[in-house]
C-alpha cells in the first residue's frame, strides 16, 4: 500500500492545459465514484486549483491505481495522453507526502509563501469527504498537511512580507498610518495596477475611494466596484486634500501632480499626512512632491526595493519551513509505515484478554465466594500480566514494521500466536471519520 498524487501545476502545464485537466465542483461526485471503482483505490482526495490539479490517493498497488486516475484525467479532458502523460508528474510514498506538505505551505506556489492555497486544500479535503471518497490513510495525511500548512506560517512568518508591487503599497501605507480603517485613496488612472493596489486597500479598511481617469466613463466603472466617487481630471486638485493616499499610475507623458500645486492644497489643510504612491513609468508625481510637508512619496523603484527584500526574506523563511516539513515527513511515514501491524496487534490484545477472562473465570469459580476488593486485585494482576507480557513485542513489532523484514515479522507473530487471518484485516476506522462507502458501479465515459 502506497500514497500517490498525480497532477499537473503551474510548472509543468500552460494554462491551456491545465483548465482542460481542471475539475468543477459539480463534477467530484462523479469523478470520485469512478476513481474508487477501481478496487485498487483505497481512498482520494482532488485538489483543483487555477495553478494545479492533483489527485490524492491511498492505493493497493501503485500501478493499478496510478492508472486509474490518468484514465480519469485522460477522459475528463478528452486531450491527447501522451500530452498528459508529459505533462504530469507522478510521486509515491514520502514524496506524495513531502509534495503535499509543501503545497499546503505554499512552497509550491507561483507567489512564494501565499495563503489562499491552504483553504484550498481545506476544501478539496472537506469535498471529498463529503462524498465519501477518503479512508483513515486519506484523512489522516490531509488533516496533518492542514496543520503542517499552518504550522509552517506561524513559526517562519513567510506570508508576513509583500512581495508584489500593489501589496508592497499596502504594507508602506500601514507603516505611516498603522490602522487603515476609515482612511481615504485617491486613485489616478482607472488601469490594473491601480484596481488591484485599490482592492488591496479597500480590504485593508480603506472606506472613502475617489477615482479620477481621462476617460471618466472608466473613472466612473472603477469607482462603482468599491462604492467611490468619480471625478474628472480638471477637479483633480480639488480632491487631493480629502484623500490619505494617492495612487497613481497613468500612461501620461508629463507629470500629472506637481509640486506647487500639493503645496497649496496642505496649505489648506496644516497637519495633514499624504502618503503617495507613483506606480507609473514614465513618473505621474514630480520629485519635488516629496519636498512638501507632510507628504510621503515612493516611486516603483522604491516599492520594488521593498519587494526584493521582502523575497528575500520569505526565501529565508522557505529554508526554515523546508525543516518544519522533513520532521512532518518524517512523523507520517513512521505512521503511516506501521498501519500494516496494527490489525495484528489488535488481534494479539484480543486473543491476550480472551485468555485472560477465561483464566480468571476458572480461578474465581475454583476459590468460591470471594469479596469484591479480593476480585478487583485478582483481576488487576492479571491485567498487569497479560500486558506486560505483550508490551514487548508489540513494541518491537512497531519498531521492525518500519524495516524491510517488517511484512515478515508481522506473519510470524500471526502464526505464533495462531491469530486467524480474518483478525489481521484492517479494521473498520477508528478515528471518529466516515469511512468510504461502497459507491454503485457507474462508468465516467468509456472504460
Amino acid at each position: 500500500m502506497s500514497v500517490i498524487v498525480i497532477g499537473v501545476n503551474h510548472k509543468t502545464a500552460p494554462v491551456e492545459v491545465r483548465e482542460l485537466l481542471s475539475f468543477s465542483e459539480h463534477s467530484l461526485p462523479q469523478s470520485y465514484e469512478y476513481l474508487l471503482e477501481c478496487p485498487a483505490v483505497l481512498g482520494c482526495v482532488i485538489v483543483s486549483t487555477c495553478n494545479r490539479t492533483e489527485i490524492y490517493a491511498h492505493v493497493a498497488d501503485i500501478e493499478a491505481g496510478a492508472e486509474a486516475v490518468l484514465q480519469l484525467m485522460q477522459q475528463k479532458s478528452d486531450a491527447d495522453p501522451a500530452m498528459i502523460k508529459k505533462c504530469t508528474y507522478v510521486l509515491t510514498r514520502s514524496k506524495t507526502v513531502r509534495h503535499l506538505f509543501r503545497v499546503a505551505s505554499g512552497l509550491d506556489s507561483m507567489l512564494l509563501g501565499e495563503t489562499q492555497i491552504l483553504g484550498q486544500v481545506r476544501t478539496a479535503y472537506q469535498h471529498a469527504h463529503q462524498h465519501a471518497a477518503t479512508d483513515k490513510v486519506m484523512n489522516t495525511l490531509f488533516k496533518r498537511a492542514i496543520e503542517v500548512g499552518k504550522r509552517a506560517r506561524t513559526e517562519t512568518g513567510i506570508d508576513h512580507h509583500a512581495v508584489s508591487i500593489s501589496y508592497a503599497a499596502v504594507e508602506m501605507a500601514r507603516q505611516i498610518f498603522g490602522d487603515l480603517t476609515g482612511r481615504s485613496v485617491l486613485i489616478i488612472g482607472a488601469g490594473k495596477m491601480s484596481e488591484l493596489t485599490a482592492k488591496h486597500l479597500v480590504s485593508n479598511g480603506v472606506s472613502g475611494v475617489i477615482v479620477s481617469n481621462r476617460s471618466y466613463e472608466r473613472a466612473v466603472d472603477l469607482a462603482g466596484q468599491f462604492g467611490g466617487l468619480a471625478v474628472t481630471f480638471d477637479n483633480l486638485y480639488h480632491y487631493l486634500g480629502a484623500a490619505d493616499i494617492v495612487i497613481s499610475c497613468t500612461a501620461a507623458s508629463h507629470y500629472v501632480l506637481r509640486a506647487a500645486g500639493v503645496r497649496r492644497i496642505l496649505k489648506e489643510t496644516p497637519g495633514k499626512k499624504i502618503m503617495m504612491i507613483d506606480i507609473a513609468v514614465p513618473r505621474d508625481i514630480e520629485p519635488d512632491v516629496s519636498l512638501v510637508p507632510g507628504v510621503s512619496l515612493y516611486d516603483i523603484d522604491t516599492l520594488q526595493n521593498v519587494v526584493d527584500n521582502n523575497l528575500m526574506e520569505r526565501k529565508r523563511s522557505a529554508i526554515q519551513a523546508e525543516a518544519i516539513i522533513e520532521e512532518e515527513v518524517e512523523a507520517f511515514s513512521r505512521w503511516e509505515g506501521t498501519q500494516f501491524v496494527v490489525p495484528t496487534i489488535t488481534a494479539l490484545k484480543i486473543r491476550g484478554e480472551e485468555i485472560k477472562q477465561k483464566e480468571l473465570t476458572r480461578a474465581y469459580n475454583r476459590l468460591g465466594e470471594l469479596s469484591n476488593r479480593d476480585r478487583k486485585v485478582i483481576g488487576s494482576l492479571a491485567s498487569s500480566i497479560v500486558n506486560q507480557l505483550l508490551h514487548t513485542p508489540v513494541t518491537q513489532l512497531k519498531e521492525l514494521a518500519l524495516t524491510e523484514n517488517g511484512p515478515l515479522y508481522n506473519q510470524a507473530l500471526g502464526e505464533l500466536f495462531c491469530l486467524e487471518e480474518n483478525q489481521t484485516q484492517t479494521p473498520a476506522e477508528t478515528d471518529g471519520e466516515t469511512p468510504a462507502r461502497e459507491l454503485p458501479a457507474r462508468a465516467l465515459g468509456h472504460r
